[in-house]
């Protein structure tokens, strides 16, 4: 179904080639690290689903049809990559979307992104989210990630299928392979 990055020159072509990129995975995955790095290579507007639909101050979370209603409105313009992969929110960005990069590295890695985000951030806001949300851990975070591609990986297949993405989706399961599509993308 999605494409699997082998050789980066395909899937360079796919995302140089889009003016609407989804960037989705588990948390953990960089899937903000990626994001950033191509919106600034293909003059992109950033958009952070965290900052910008769900958190208010105080990790507040927005109202559902506030969220929605931003969702729709960023979805809706010309060109964007927004990371997030918010399940609830596919019905409105998938179909926008030009093409999708799904970050899947091991559970592992995806660990040690969280648990190596939380010391470097541990009580301060990070960029990704909205000042006065301070970065913290949870044990239902790492329990998410932990059973992330058990209960969240067929839901976002089918998604992809259903939308017809799955031959603009581009798969990515290391961080290496995320830097050497950041680098040929530009």
């Amino acid at each position: 179904m999605p494409i699997h990055v082998v050789d980066p020159v395909r899937p360079a072509e796919i995302v140089r080639s889009a003016d609407r990129i989804l960037v989705i995975g588990c948390p953990g995955s960089g899937k903000s690290t990626l994001a950033k790095r191509l919106s600034r290579a293909l003059d992109l507007g950033y958009i952070s689903m965290d900052r910008d639909f769900y958190w208010l101050p105080g990790w507040r979370k927005r109202p559902r049809d506030e969220i929605d209603r931003l969702i729709a409105t960023a979805a809706a313009a010309e060109r964007w990559i927004m990371d997030g992969t918010g399940l609830s929110s596919f019905h409105l960005r998938l179909p926008r979307a030009d093409a999708v990069i799904w970050l899947r590295p091991p559970r592992y890695a995806c660990l040690y992104g969280i648990v190596s985000r939380a010391f470097r951030y541990f009580g301060r806001d990070r960029p990704e989210l909205p000042a006065g949300c301070p970065e913290g851990l949870s044990l239902d975070a790492l329990a998410y990630i932990w059973n992330f591609e058990r209960d969240a990986v067929p839901l976002i297949e089918a998604a992809l299928r259903d939308y017809g993405l799955a031959n603009s989706t581009v798969v990515i399961t290391s961080r290496a392979a995320a830097s050497r599509l950041a680098a040929t993308s530009a």
